[in-house]
């Protein structure tokens, strides 16, 4: 059972990124996947999730319109693509998955090893 994180980077405020989550082990369709953040000092925050047909998204507000999620069950991977990026956006990106939507990291019981993003000013 694992999630693959990658993509992070370092890249300009108002630039762009796509982060992948890929899973094995598990029958990834079947799963909710989230998205979190934790940049240094704080604690990890919800940026995102999807059900596991791709049909329902849950955002957090902080990022509505600048981000979008897509997910591929042929692939077992989902795709976060970040536009519009900020400073205030660098953090470790991480991916998580469980049976239910939630929004709460306490829930998710598969976690990727997290991504580094970092955004300059």
């Amino acid at each position: 059972v694992q999630l693959q994180a990658s993509g992070g980077g370092l890249v300009q405020t108002g630039g762009s990124l796509r982060l992948s989550c890929r899973a094995s082990g598990f029958a990834f369709s079947s799963y909710a996947v989230a998205w979190f953040r934790q940049a240094p000092g704080k604690e990890r925050e919800f940026v995102v999730s999807v059900n596991s047909d791709g049909g329902k998204q849950y955002w957090a507000d902080f990022v509505k319109g600048r981000f979008f999620i897509d997910r591929d069950n042929a692939e077992n991977t989902v795709y976060l693509q970040m536009n519009s990026l900020k400073p205030e956006d660098t953090a470790v990106y991480y991916c998580a998955a469980r049976i239910y939507y939630s929004n709460t990291y306490d829930d998710y019981n598969i976690w990727g090893q997290g991504t580094q993003v970092t955004v300059s000013s």
